[in-house]
């Protein structure tokens, strides 16, 4: 599941895709008919997430590692899919999610290896 955001926070796109190489470049494609995409948050980019963080990362986007929303507001609003995909683009925008996804290329990575 994906959203994307205006600058100003408006929903412009919520869809879902497939979590393979075709999906991913669908993903991409229908993001930047909205304009130029320089951000994107993932969730889990360590781990179920890897895959999406690297495409996009090879794409020359900034990734971010979003942490899964509050239990205590997800029990208030529920469980939802295209919510979670905003809530994640708005910890983008906002600046909440700082952590930037690794690329998979460094020195420990590296090490794995062996």
């Amino acid at each position: 599941m994906a959203a994307v955001l205006s600058v100003s926070g408006a929903v412009l796109a919520t869809d879902e895709f497939p979590a393979t190489a075709a999906g991913y470049r669908d993903l991409l494609k229908r993001a930047r008919k909205w304009g130029t995409l320089r951000r994107a948050g993932v969730e889990g980019t360590g781990s179920y997430g890897v895959s999406l963080s690297r495409y996009l990362l090879a794409q020359g986007i900034d990734v971010f590692d979003v942490n899964r929303m509050d239990r205590a507001d997800r029990r208030r609003r529920g469980k939802s899919d295209p919510l979670d995909a905003q809530n994640a683009a708005r910890a983008v925008l906002s600046g909440r999610a700082r952590a930037r996804a690794k690329a998979g290329d460094g020195p420990v990575q590296i090490a794995r290896m062996y």
